[in-house]
């Protein structure tokens, strides 16, 4: 079986996401609902962020914060973001380079599906960029 080896062939195209201007508590229902760690932030169909559920313990809960702060309060605003047509192998070191494990793609500016390292791990043509990029993840960064 020939595989297409670009992301647009693995990515999650419908894709969960929150406004910034949602809560924190509303961002978390989402990620109980769909069983997921983290969501972009969109506004206009452009990532404007991400929150993860680490953001929402650490940057919230840690912090005193209610569950009504907004998302755009706690969420990470440097993200790092993929296209459809950059190949898996591609995607994988931007992930491990950045250690992230969830990539959004974009596409004419606006947010068209995301990859998890999961998605990659699980595809076997892949298993050794994935194992590449979460052991880059996976070690300690010292900035």
């Amino acid at each position: 079986m020939i595989l297409n080896h670009t992301v647009e062939s693995i990515m999650t195209r419908q894709v969960a996401t929150v406004t910034p201007d949602q809560s924190v508590q509303e961002a978390a229902q989402l990620m109980n609902e769909h069983n997921i760690g983290a969501i972009p932030v969109v506004e206009n169909g452009k990532v404007k962020g991400m929150i993860t559920d680490r953001d929402i313990t650490l940057r919230t809960t840690a912090q005193g914060l209610t569950p009504s702060t907004p998302v755009s309060q706690v969420m990470t605003s440097d993200v790092v973001t993929g296209t459809p047509n950059m190949s898996v192998n591609e995607a994988a070191k931007v992930m491990a380079k950045n250690q992230i494990r969830r990539l959004p793609i974009v596409q004419n500016n606006e947010l068209c599906g995301i990859v998890a390292l999961g998605d990659i791990a699980t595809n076997h043509t892949y298993d050794e960029a994935a194992e590449q990029a979460l052991s880059e993840i996976s070690e300690p960064s010292y900035h």
